[in-house]
């Protein structure tokens, strides 16, 4: 089947509803809800429930939590709708579809919202946003968050390279990864912001959650990202409270590549919107059963210099939005190249993106034993 990647929020929104439309009939209730940012109601978030007659499985879908990773979460989202959704036994297997988590983010193609905030740093348990956390951090700014335009891509990478040099020799480069992606709450302007309060698409999304397990025995919630990982390998990222483990999930799943969200396999993340939901369960429905993970499909490539040039664009993209650059022609190179980051033009990538989530639906659903 052709699947197309959209190229703007609003094509990729209107084929959603479209879509759900085609889709709805199939279940015994569906509705679609779209809630409009207080800050831009020209943009929302924008989710669709369809529900069986009686209520055991949920199968939750969500896209651009990182905004811009929504082109490609659309992409997974329309395969899922068209080839797998009419597989699902009807009777008892419900459906939560959740298109642009971070509207503003896709629409600008950011990975933060419109308070520079990360969202997958902004799932706090106790919204207690501590500024003491990450203590790193603090040691990286003047590498993470050079406080002025880009005159020069020479000129920013030769003092990038010069300070990450300096930092390796300091604390290692295992440090410097965690210190800047682990996320912080002290810098609003920085990279890896988590907010300083719980944004309004966190709180949205920990409602549905709740309202999942209030009427649900089992939820399966699969969200999409890119950029972490392999080049052409979709990784799954689950949460350290996930009681399997990958190699078990490996051969449960028929996949080759999860991992978990730990400093050693992946990066511990403060604020993380999985960690949140196992929390969720585990605290207030210890009853539930949940399963709960990150498609991360992986774009610049896991080698340690493909990492570095991960940190070198995402520092750049920050530094553009909050500071700019002397000229469009910088303004232009540095959008396109952080546009590869998180929705990669190649042809062989997005082809291979789509094969590897068709995989990985078919394994993660037919072994729930949810199918017809």
């Amino acid at each position: 089947m052709n699947i197309t990647f959209p190229s703007s929020y609003e094509d990729s929104r209107a084929r959603f509803i479209r879509d759900f439309e085609l889709l709805r009939p199939q279940w015994a209730d569906s509705r679609l809800e779209s809630v409009p940012l207080k800050t831009d109601p020209t943009l929302s978030i924008d989710y669709a429930w369809a529900e069986p007659r009686k209520k055991e499985n949920l199968i939750i879908i969500s896209t651009g939590l990182h905004g811009i990773e929504g082109y490609v979460g659309s992409a997974m989202l329309k395969i899922f709708m068209d080839e797998f959704a009419p597989r699902l036994n009807l009777e008892n297997t419900g459906l939560l579809l959740v298109h642009a988590i971070n509207p503003w983010g896709m629409k600008n193609c950011r990975r933060y919202n419109e308070n520079n905030a990360d969202l997958n740093r902004n799932f706090v348990w106790d919204e207690d946003f501590d500024p003491k956390i990450n203590p790193d951090y603090e040691s990286l700014t003047p590498l993470l968050n050079p406080a002025r335009p880009i005159a020069s891509l020479f000129a920013s990478d030769i003092a990038f390279i010069s300070r990450l040099i300096g930092n390796i020799v300091k604390l290692g480069i295992l440090r410097i990864r965690q210190g800047m992606l682990s996320g912080q709450y002290r810098h609003p302007r920085g990279v890896q912001f988590g907010g300083q309060s719980t944004q309004e698409s966190t709180q949205l999304m920990r409602g549905l959650f709740q309202r999942a397990f209030d009427e649900y025995e089992q939820v399966i919630h699969l969200d999409m990202h890119t950029g972490y990982g392999p080049r052409y390998q979709m990784s799954f990222v689950n949460s350290t409270r996930e009681p399997a483990s990958s190699q078990e999930l490996t051969r449960r799943f028929n996949y080759p590549q999860i991992v978990a969200a730990t400093p050693s396999d992946f990066y511990s993340v403060s604020g993380d919107i999985t960690e949140y939901f196992y929390q969720l369960r585990d605290e207030k429905y210890p009853s539930k059963k949940l399963f709960a993970t990150c498609f991360e499909f992986g774009t610049f490539g896991a080698s340690l210099p493909m990492q570095i040039r991960s940190m070198r664009i995402t520092i750049l993209e920050n530094r553009l939005f909050q500071f700019g650059a002397k000229s469009d022609a910088l303004r232009n190179a540095v959008r396109k190249e952080y546009e590869e980051l998180f929705f990669p033009a190649e042809s062989k990538w997005r082809e291979k993106a789509m094969q590897d989530c068709r995989q990985a639906f078919e394994g993660v659903l037919g072994s729930y034993g949810i199918f017809k």
